[in-house]
């Protein structure tokens, strides 16, 4: 059981020291991963942004999921192409949505991230970061986009997965870290004392700590940490 994303956080940061060396870039789904994303991009003095995934719903039934468009420097489009290939979806509709879904990715960049572009993750060690796993269904979109991405290393940390989820994603990732598999899991939520949801101006507000924090300095262009003047004069 974890008091909040904050504690669960800090938990995962302790199994992911050793890939502090590594200069990683920590990737939080929105918008619980945040938090707990947070946490571990402080404790790895790395750079924390955002993974943003929207559903490509098909034709009539939107709920169901033909792939997903998942932000980065480079947009990726993941399709199930045998589902795509089965319901004989036409191109142009593949287009056309992964094009409104990318325009939504944009906005919420723009809300979250007031406009700042993605940090580049060639040949960076790129952890994924969400609050919890349930069907897994998300970050196994999130995954193979960052195969595509020039991604050196794909790390996934949650703090609680179920076991078959946390196998099947395993097997899409170079390491995979997550603090408890109960084999009677439940919802997400049941391992949080605290699992309110969290709003849009608290996003905002860790996503600028992270780069304010002290002894640090925001990523530059390449989305790697400078050193901070305060650091070099020796002052914390």
């Amino acid at each position: 059981m974890f008091r909040d994303r904050a504690d669960a956080g800090r938990r995962l940061a302790g199994k992911l020291l050793p890939l502090k060396g590594e200069e990683p870039v920590v990737l939080a789904l929105p918008r619980g991963g945040v938090a707990v994303g947070l946490e571990v991009a402080l404790a790895l003095d790395a750079p924390l942004d955002l993974l943003l995934v929207r559903k490509i719903g098909a034709p009539g039934h939107p709920e169901f999921a033909l792939g997903a468009v998942v932000d980065g420097v480079s947009p990726e489009i993941v399709l199930d192409e045998e589902v795509v290939a089965a319901l004989g979806v036409p191109e142009t509709y593949l287009r056309d949505t992964a094009r409104r879904e990318l325009e939504e990715i944009e906005r919420r960049r723009g809300l979250y991230l007031r406009g700042r572009r993605p940090v580049d993750v060639r040949g960076r060690t790129a952890v994924v970061v969400d609050d919890g796993i349930a069907t897994g269904s998300t970050v196994r979109v999130a995954l193979l986009a960052l195969d595509r991405s020039g991604a050196a290393r794909r790390v996934l940390a949650a703090p609680v997965a179920p076991p078959d989820t946390a196998g099947r994603l395993r097997a899409l990732c170079d390491e995979a870290v997550f603090l408890a598999t109960p084999a009677d899991f439940r919802a997400v939520g049941a391992y949080y004392d605290d699992f309110r949801q969290l709003e849009d101006g608290e996003v905002v507000a860790m996503l600028g700590r992270a780069i304010r924090e002290p002894g640090r300095s925001g990523p530059d262009e390449t989305g790697r940490r400078g050193r901070s003047p305060l650091r070099s004069e020796g002052r914390t």
